[in-house]
């Protein structure tokens, strides 16, 4: 080999152009030679392979972004390529994604973050002074007063004394450098407003900055404390409850965690209601294999779309305080309750008011997010928990697994502080956001009811009223032939239905077996984000795709 090599060096000094061409020829000629003197090696073994990566890693399923939304990508392309389908697109109708589906975004909220991003703008007439003034307080707390990059470096308006150590405060231009790393848990004003938020939200029961922890989105908060939660082997290994139907997220994270996962199942007959029975049912016999620990609720629900009543969640917290269970509260859907005769409680609040016996005793975590709601800012990636009653050294220990990701985004951290901290009356921006709001939550209202009504309408199609959240979880009836087909093609009967949805009509919805629901059930997840004429159009293309998938598996 070292022959070899030294032949082609050799053929690598000065040449004319002329012969540079025969001698590098020459000596790669005779390196090829004797290099097939010698045995070829044979490819080394990769490290990585599917049977020695991670188990747990392996386990993990998502079917919001699962096959079937691989199948609408190659769809999609087959569109761009111009082959001809029985549609002219695909509607992407698997995710909660607001703005993808058309939702306008608030403008208060966008204003802000472009002041944040870019506060040359500061001087510009084009903005409010209420979003002048929370954009500065937001980067007086940033390090360098920066969270993210511009491209010019100004001199602020008050120039800063040279041996001050402070940094000036921004009232125009500013000298504004890379964005800045916050504080593991998040700004410490951004904390201040989410707990002032909560305090508001809650009619005054009070909320520490101390425990709120900004993450990058729900998300993030919820693996990370499910990461400090789970613990133990064999008989003795935590157990997680999650609903069923479920949020897949709750169930990827426990398989990643090598977690115990723990069904309790909604009650589909009486509008998804989550019933105490149940969770006592769940947990006694979750107690014969593992050690039930963590208790999740969503609330409004995710796929399900049902709003708790504030006697459910009483009862709920009073069989966590009896389990001793450690309570989790996905409430990312807060703001979007439309039924008239539902009102979101938060477990905060419920959990205060049944007085210090609970309220000093009962562990929990509650999230919210930029991604739903009315903001629809999925792609900040902005999000908070609020932990209580949680031990001293184990907040020691959450805090430095937070500090391994160094901090969330922090122009996530600041479009949630503008979720909390929006215009109120009396303010420039206050008409104008109000309205915008207002707006979305009402055409939210409207499509809940008009996606219940007309699925109700098809023969085959059941849907319990969408009380809260974006979706509809409808239940579908799958003939024995549709189903025999399915395990034809090794497919559960609901991903065979939808990957025929999506063959057929360019629709895409997750089947229900991605989310869990009882044997013998069949569902779909879809969201009611599309504008409402879409929707319709989406609605009756889904009634007559059923009908037809009916007649021909009868």
């Amino acid at each position: 080999m070292q022959r070899a090599a030294a032949l082609v060096r050799r053929g690598c000094g000065p040449r004319t152009p002329s012969s540079w061409g025969r001698s590098q020829s020459s000596a790669a000629a005779e390196a090829s030679a004797v290099l097939k003197v010698r045995p070829e090696r044979s490819r080394r073994e990769r490290i990585l392979t599917l049977e020695s990566m991670n188990p747990q890693v392996k386990a993990v399923e998502y079917a919001v972004r699962g096959p079937i939304v691989l199948k609408a990508g190659e769809i999609e392309l087959e569109l761009q390529r111009g082959i001809k389908k029985p549609f002219t697109e695909v509607i992407r109708a698997n995710i909660g994604d607001a703005q993808a589906m058309g939702q306008q975004p608030i403008t208060f909220l966008r204003q802000v973050m472009a002041l944040c991003t870019y506060p040359n703008l500061l001087d510009s007439p084009s903005f409010p002074e209420d979003a002048k003034k929370r954009a500065r307080r937001i980067l007086q707390a940033c390090g360098g007063n920066s969270l993210g990059e511009a491209p010019t470096c100004q001199a602020p308006r008050r120039e800063m004394n040279e041996s001050s150590q402070a940094a000036p405060a921004l009232s125009g231009g500013s000298c504004v450098r890379m964005g800045s790393y916050s504080a593991s848990q998040g700004v410490n004003c951004i904390r201040e407003d989410v707990a002032a938020y909560i305090t508001r939200r809650d009619g005054g029961v009070p909320a520490d900055p101390d425990n709120i922890y900004l993450t990058t989105g729900a998300s993030d908060g919820i693996s990370t404390i499910l990461k400090i939660l789970v613990s133990g082997g064999g008989k003795s290994r935590t157990g997680v409850m999650i609903p069923i139907p479920q949020y897949p997220l709750y169930s990827a994270v426990i398989s990643e965690l090598d977690a115990i996962q723990v069904n309790y199942y909604l009650d589909e007959e009486n509008c998804w209601a989550l019933n105490v029975n149940e969770l006592r049912r769940a947990v006694q016999e979750a107690k014969d294999h593992c050690d039930p620990k963590v208790l999740c609720i969503i609330n409004p629900g995710n796929p399900t779309g049902q709003v708790q009543s504030r006697k459910c969640i009483e009862d709920v917290i009073h069989f966590a305080w009896e389990e001793k269970l450690f309570l989790l509260a996905d409430e990312v859907y807060q703001d979007n309750v439309y039924s008239p005769d539902c009102r979101f409680h938060s477990f905060k609040k419920v959990l205060y008011e049944m007085g210090p016996e609970y309220s000093s005793n009962v562990e929990l975590a509650s999230f919210h997010s930029t991604s739903k709601g009315y903001m629809g800012e999925c792609g900040y990636r902005g999000g908070y928990m609020e932990v209580i009653n949680l031990h001293p050294e184990i907040k020691g220990q959450l805090v430095k697994l937070l500090s391994v990701r160094l901090c969330p985004p922090v122009s996530g951290q600041a479009a949630m502080d503008i979720v909390v901290n929006p215009p109120v009356a009396g303010e420039e921006s206050f008409e104008q956001f109000s309205r915008e709001k207002e707006s979305v939550l009402g055409n939210l209202a409207k499509k809940a009811k008009l996606t219940e009504d007309l699925f109700n309408q098809v023969p085959g199609i059941h849907c319990n009223p969408l009380q809260g959240a974006m979706y509809a979880f409808p239940r579908i009836f799958i003939p024995a032939k549709a189903v025999e087909a399915a395990q034809a093609h090794q497919m559960a009967p609901d991903m065979f239905y939808c990957m025929k949805l999506l063959e057929e009509t360019g629709i895409c919805v997750v089947p229900g077996s991605g989310f869990g629901q009882r044997e013998g059930t069949y569902h779909f997840r879809m969201t009611i984000l599309p504008p409402v004429e879409k929707l319709k159009t989406v609605l009756q293309k889904v009634k007559d795709f059923h009908i037809n998938f009916l007649e021909k598996y009868a």
